[in-house]
């Protein structure tokens, strides 16, 4: 007789699962598949765990997992049998043998998986924990045999210090899960984008304990010679702000493994956590934002500080013609655009850096050929808080498309900025202090 644990389906055809029975998924008349990248035995399953055969990449619940890795099945999961495509929904019968093992299944191989820019190693055994302890990977565990800074081949390293095995096997002992961290975009530090991973989907739903967990990491913001030796300066402190938006202790591999006092350090001038929410959202307090008779409003701040988000909220919305270079190209074509919205009778807000007098002279003679006033907003946000917002948007997904901005320009506009004057033409000027 059989044992029901499942079903795995989509719109073509629902396959049982059978407990202690492996089920081949793959391109043929079962499925109807015909997609010549999806191998004829492209997975096997065999409740709970779900192993890849084909040399093209399945995934389960957007997670990749490569040949011979294995993912495990859970009721309401998507498989994509191959490439993001063919996808098969999963769910558990309510019956005693799978409430005994599908919740508590674990994958009991070793296995690579890549979500994004993530690339997730799980060794096998690997058990879940409210304690963590994390780990920065290059100059924290491991380091280069050569001496040089990039490792010159895929066996050019070594672990860092003698002390680092010995500590690692004391911490799985005592009920700690070790964590290892590297990876780009919204997983690169100091976002917590791999933290979040790890708490909500790679943790078997234990919830983490902060108090009782740590992290690691040699980006620690230390200025040159820290130490003896002619220690250099850290080349970021990019570590130390991961554990701090995160709320973990820190320490750096010398602190941690050899015991070491804590160095000085330092962290970015500006502070996120220091702005004042409270603040007016402009000056002087007595101004208006908006007009309800036509005007041209050019904006001035670095790239970053805040002006294309503060115009979508609170100027465009009121039918303000939007005018920016990132957009149209040129600041010929802007000027076009500005004096077009004009002669339609349209109110016109400009979203370029305009740095100095002669950028912004160019609306505000527009502005006066159509008999109107020209306003002035200074972003008041300040250089390392543009660099700041600029790293943000780097790392974190948005549905607005920004041109990526490197310190050279934030640095250029620095260097040609002039502050805004009522003599230039502008009817009146307006502090933002806003981003």
């Amino acid at each position: 007789m059989m044992n029901i644990g499942g079903r795995i389906y989509n719109w073509i055809k629902d396959f049982l699962l059978e407990d202690g029975r492996a089920l081949m998924l793959g391109r043929g008349p079962e499925t109807r598949i015909t997609d010549k990248k999806c191998s004829r035995h492209q997975v096997s399953t065999s409740l709970p765990v779900l192993p890849q055969l084909g040399p093209n990449p399945s995934s389960l619940d957007g997670q990749c997992l490569g040949r011979g890795a294995s993912g495990c099945l859970a009721t309401g999961c998507t498989l994509y049998l191959v490439n993001q495509s063919h996808p098969f929904t999963v769910e558990f019968l309510d019956s005693p043998s799978v409430k005994a093992t599908a919740p508590s299944a674990t994958c009991s191989q070793s296995h690579w998986q890549q979500i994004g820019s993530l690339l997730l190693f799980t060794a096998a055994g690997l058990p879940d924990s409210s304690k963590i302890a994390g780990f920065d990977v290059d100059g924290c565990i491991i380091t280069t045999k050569s001496g040089k800074v990039f490792p010159t081949s895929p066996d050019d390293w070594r672990v860092l210090f003698p002390e680092i095995q010995p500590r690692l096997a004391s911490l799985l002992k005592t009920g700690y899960k070790v964590f290892a961290s590297t990876a780009p975009g919204i997983y690169r530090k100091p976002v917590v984008g791999m933290w979040e991973h790890l708490c909500e989907k790679a943790n078997g739903g234990v919830t983490i304990d902060v108090s009782q967990s740590f992290y690691v990491g040699d980006a620690a913001g230390r200025p040159a010679n820290w130490a003896l030796g002619k220690k250099k300066k850290d080349f970021s402190c990019s570590d130390r702000l991961f554990a701090l938006n995160i709320g973990l202790q820190f320490h750096t591999p010398e602190e941690y493994f050899l015991g070491w006092k804590p160095a000085q350090f330092s962290l970015p001038e500006f502070d996120p956590r220091k702005l004042d929410s409270k603040r007016r959202l402009y000056d002087p307090p007595d101004a208006s934002l908006t007009s309800t008779k036509q005007e041209v409003i050019v904006a001035v701040g670095f790239p970053g500080s805040g002006k294309s988000t503060f115009f979508q909220a609170h100027i465009i919305p009121k039918g303000y013609a939007y005018v920016n270079r990132d957009i149209l190209g040129s600041w010929q074509q802007c000027v076009s655009a500005c004096e077009r919205a004009l002669k339609e009778g349209r109110s016109v807000a400009v979203d370029n850096t305009n740095p100095d007098p002669e950028s912004r002279k160019r609306y505000i003679v527009v502005s006066q050929s159509a008999g109107v006033p020209c306003r002035c907003f200074n972003l008041t946000a300040s250089l390392e808080q543009a660099k700041h917002n600029n790293r943000f948007r780097e790392m974190v997904p948005s549905a607005t498309k920004h041109v990526p901005v490197n310190d050279m320009v934030i640095h250029s506009y620095r260097k040609k900025f002039v502050a805004p004057s009522l003599s230039e033409g502008f009817s009146e000027i307006l502090q933002i202090h806003f981003g």
